[in-house]
């Protein structure tokens, strides 16, 4: 495997300590990447007015929201590798550019289809941006301490953007109309693409060989069934399309590997699997995104529907648990870089996240603190393995595979959100319906919302009886979901030991 070809006036010797201008580089790469995180969230308070002004039908409203998402998921392995081959720097700034036009076109859409479209765009920008902002930070920290620490700030900036995003949606729909919620990409996406060509290194594989077109649409063939079948399970349940659509998925999968095997010029390299700790970091960042997807399934419904906060006052709260998003990445990489083992702090996040569902099961109906509580301390958990094993992953290839590994590690997050919550979900939803009364009307035994809804037709105690009895269902049915997250985030945490994936300063092979 070869190493990339770097600008040699922007980039750091092998080992050296970064300095003010790569640290302001960062910042300069977190404002699109937090932009980026918030968009999967960001429609959530715009919809309402969306709907009133573009009067957009069920289907088109679902692809409003899903798209982008489907989009950036299905091309996030193609962008990387692209990167790879053309120039990490050079595709990053052609994303921002193009994510910046999309979210012009959005802000001022005058049709659904044209905001459908426009959302797509967006997650074509959105996939190039991720992977190429993960493997400019490898280029640019390159010492070992220093780059650990910044991957830590882009895993609580991509953390903490998912929640920021339905947040700063309701403040400028509040004041403002809802294309703001995309117009407020513009600024950053401008900034970038001034300073990017001043502080960033562009770098590349200088042997990639030739791009491998027919991995793309295997790719997505691959992703996109997988992670809508996998999506749609929990809340419309085991339906034949959407388990069809999981085992097609999982066809194309095999395909596409296959294909990666036998390829002279493979879009993901098998490769990069050869670097040791590689695969362990691939899978259990797997299983972290499964952890942190899986519970804010059930606590963002828990805030709304058991506590009865209103949509702003629930994602304000949810805000308060990422606080502690913003300590665990920093001490995690602290504690590798003074000597204990990268295993030993991995199994621990696992156990601090397993610990923070433990704390979800001991929740009631009325339980604010404790609920936040526990979503805070699962988040630090997950974060302080997330990051670990990012840093692990880049460690271990080459500086030239950087995006391609990037990617997917992404990907991988991506399935592994999308499982957790169609698992967890599908526990949850289960032991719901078994503990609701057998009596309640047939709306109520679908879903909590339903309950809700059915329970304001029913006249004085009957409603109030139900809203409770459908409550306390809910309640069981997270405190169900949590203990199965915390076994498998024990499981974990006994896998992250038993691998003995590399210690710190075992890791500059790769470099």
């Amino acid at each position: 495997m070869t190493n990339s070809t770097n600008t040699p006036s922007t980039t750091p010797a092998p080992g050296a300590l970064a300095g003010r201008r790569e640290w302001t580089a960062l910042g300069v790469l977190m404002l699109p990447l937090l932009l980026v995180s918030m968009d999967v969230s960001v429609l959530y308070f715009a919809i309402p007015s969306i709907s009133a002004d573009l009067e957009p039908s069920g289907t088109q409203q679902l692809w409003i929201f899903d798209i982008y998402a489907f989009v950036l998921a299905g091309l996030l392995m193609t962008m990387g590798s692209l990167g790879d081959r053309i120039g990490r720097r050079k595709l990053l700034l052609s994303g921002a550019a193009a994510f910046g036009a999309a979210s012009l076109i959005a802000a001022y859409a005058d049709s659904a289809e044209t905001l459908i479209a426009a959302r797509a765009l967006l997650g074509v920008g959105g996939a190039t941006l991720m992977p190429s902002t993960m493997a400019i930070i490898r280029t640019m920290f390159t010492d070992p301490g220093q780059r650990a620490k910044a991957i830590g700030m882009w895993s609580g900036v991509m953390t903490g953007g998912i929640a920021l995003g339905s947040v700063m949606s309701g403040v400028l729909v509040e004041y403002f109309w809802w294309g703001s919620v995309f117009l407020v990409n513009l600024p950053a996406m401008v900034l970038l693409l001034a300073l990017g060509p001043i502080l960033l290194p562009e770098s590349k594989n200088p042997e990639p060989g030739r791009f491998d077109l027919l991995s793309v649409p295997l790719s997505m063939a691959a992703v996109l069934p997988l992670i809508y079948g996998v999506k749609e399970i929990p809340s419309e349940g085991w339906k034949f399309e959407y388990v069809a659509s999981v085992v097609v998925g999982l066809v194309f999968t095999a395909l596409f590997i296959h294909r990666q095997r036998t390829a002279e010029s493979p879009l993901i390299s098998p490769r990069l699997f050869q670097g040791r700790g590689f695969a362990p970091a691939v899978a259990l960042n797997l299983i972290s995104s499964f952890g942190m997807m899986g519970s804010a399934y059930f606590t963002t419904q828990y805030l709304q529907s058991v506590l009865g906060k209103s949509s702003m006052q629930a994602a304000l709260w949810a805000l308060l648990p990422t606080v502690l998003v913003g300590v665990a990445a920093p001490v995690a990489a602290q504690l590798v870089q003074k000597g204990v083992h990268r295993s030993h702090v991995v199994s621990g996040g696992f156990v601090l996240a397993a610990c923070g569902y433990g704390l979800l099961t001991l929740t009631g109906t009325d339980s604010l603190w404790l609920s936040l509580a526990g979503a805070g301390v699962l988040a630090a958990g997950i974060v302080t393995v997330m990051s670990l094993m990012m840093d692990l992953a880049l460690s271990t290839v080459p500086v030239g595979n950087a995006g391609a590994a990037s990617s997917l590690l992404e990907t991988g997050a991506e399935f592994g959100g999308a499982l957790g919550m169609a698992v967890l979900g599908s526990i949850g939803t289960a032991v719901y319906r078994h503990e609701i009364p057998s009596g309640a009307p047939a709306a109520a035994h679908e879903t909590l919302g339903g309950a809700l809804a059915v329970a304001h037709q029913l006249p004085g105690d009957a409603g109030a009886a139900l809203v409770r009895a459908a409550r306390e269902a809910f309640t069981s049915g997270m405190h169900a979901a949590a203990i199965a997250g915390a076994v498998l985030l024990l499981g974990a945490a006994v896998l992250a030991w038993a691998t003995r994936i590399p210690a710190g300063r075992e890791l500059e092979g790769g470099s």
